[in-house]
């Protein structure tokens, strides 16, 4: 399992004290953090790839940690854990970037399968935007296929040249590399 980075946030150092351990038990890494004020300043230092925050805290609630996790992390998941929820809270809480949403009290068990199914979701998410930056080059003639403004995989092959003019609007010049240069040169001497 990849080692993944939570921040737990909430001001009940009894939720803490006893969920932290809990997660970490699992494979995961936790830090905790005991105010929305601190959450943020964590969020701005190090990289979570989760947060599980209470909803209601004094100063920085938790639609505050999630709006900053979310800022300096666009990926990063994250769950709202709270006693005072409601279908309003929640459908806001979603509303506003949060992944997932659960009323206090509730089981271990309950919120390790929540925090997974993110973890999952967030590798999902990954490997998507990883697919979406390969460029599919054909292994024998090296053409690239286009797919820009269509259905992935039903572009036209072109040359590594035409692309780079049509994509980059670079001028295409031919050169040797050292390499290449020093083979050509060889094979004039032969002749």
């Amino acid at each position: 399992m990849r080692d993944y980075e939570i921040l737990l946030v909430d001001d009940d150092a009894l939720i803490l004290d006893t969920l932290g351990p809990a997660i970490e038990s699992a494979g995961y890494r936790v830090t905790t953090a005991a105010n929305g004020t601190e959450a943020i300043e964590k969020l701005t230092r190090c990289h979570f790839d989760l947060v599980l925050t209470d909803l209601v805290m004094e100063s920085v609630d938790g639609i505050g940690v999630v709006k900053k996790a979310k800022e300096v992390n666009p990926d990063a998941m994250a769950i709202i854990l709270t006693g005072f929820g409601g279908i309003t809270s929640a459908i806001d809480a979603l509303r506003l970037g949060a992944d997932d949403y659960l009323l206090k009290p509730c089981e271990n068990e309950e919120i390790l399968f929540r925090i997974s199914t993110c973890l999952e979701k967030l590798e999902f998410k990954r490997k998507i935007k990883a697919y979406e930056e390969m460029l599919p080059v054909c292994c024998v003639c090296k053409k690239i296929r286009d797919d820009s403004g269509k259905e992935p995989g039903s572009g036209e092959f072109m040359s590594v040249e035409q692309f780079i003019v049509t994509k980059a609007g670079l001028s295409v010049t031919s050169t040797y590399c050292p390499e290449c240069g020093k083979k050509a040169i060889e094979e004039l001497n032969d002749l």
